[in-house]
């Protein structure tokens, strides 16, 4: 999904939006339309500045402006959508501070984690890590930077739920998103696909050996990643960057 923002000076209500999938009327509708547009923020099919309008979202979903603005004001809690008085709504940039303050978060929770893992790691989660691992495999051969995606949040929060810790990850979940949209805009660069997974299985060899130490420090390593990847960003794409 991709947006073409028209400038303009009416708050962003000329804009032209692109094609949507439909909402499903028997789900509720606001959590529907808040996936949409969570999901294309993430993923930078819409970028930091779009502008976006109540009017035309409701217009092309066919819905009312109510659930639309219950979304906008729940993504505008999450970061994701500055609500500017007189003016409208836009997607946010990535904020430098936000990043880093939710890198800081999720590696203090997750070098616990895994820490807590190596010592007493149940057959089960193991297998179902080294199957994970299996399946990024194929996707990194695919260069399916979706589903790539997709198993790697699976694997962290295997970690969670296999340490009995699955709040955690629930709590991490709400304090990553502008994480997350760096991590998507740095899949496609030569090699970082295969350094992801490679620290992947380096963080599962820590755990399945039962070397605490060595699964906390692999674990630092691979969420610092997100900083590196940030401070490229903000040299070459300073328009993404607030």
């Amino acid at each position: 999904m991709t947006r073409k923002a028209v400038a303009s000076g009416s708050g962003g209500d000329d804009y032209e939006p692109a094609e949507m999938a439909p909402v499903n009327p028997r789900l509720p509708i606001a959590p529907q339309i808040y996936d949409r547009l969570r999901r294309a923020i993430i993923t930078l099919a819409m970028l930091p500045s779009e502008a976006l309008s109540e009017k035309e979202l409701s217009l092309q979903l066919g819905v009312s402006r109510t659930p639309v603005r219950e979304a906008l004001i729940r993504l505008a809690d999450e970061g994701l959508i500055d609500i500017l008085p007189q003016r409208g709504s836009f997607v946010a940039p990535i904020r430098l501070r936000d990043v880093e303050e939710a890198q800081f978060i999720r590696e203090a929770l997750e070098r616990a984690i895994v820490k807590r893992l190596a010592k007493d790691c149940p057959a089960p989660v193991l297998a179902e890590l080294s199957a994970n691992l299996s399946r990024q495999e194929d996707a990194v051969a695919r260069r399916d930077l979706d589903l790539f995606l997709e198993l790697d949040e699976a694997f962290h929060r295997s970690l969670c739920e296999g340490a009995g810790l699955s709040r955690s990850w629930r709590l991490i979940q709400t304090v990553k998103l502008q994480m997350d949209r760096v991590r998507y805009f740095s899949l496609p660069e030569p090699g970082h696909l295969e350094s992801l997974l490679a620290q992947h299985r380096g963080i599962l060899a820590a755990i399945r050996t039962g070397d605490a130490e060595r699964a906390e420090e692999s674990m630092g390593i691979h969420l610092q990643e997100v900083l590196r990847t940030v401070r490229k960003l903000s040299e070459r794409r300073a328009d993404l960057i607030g």
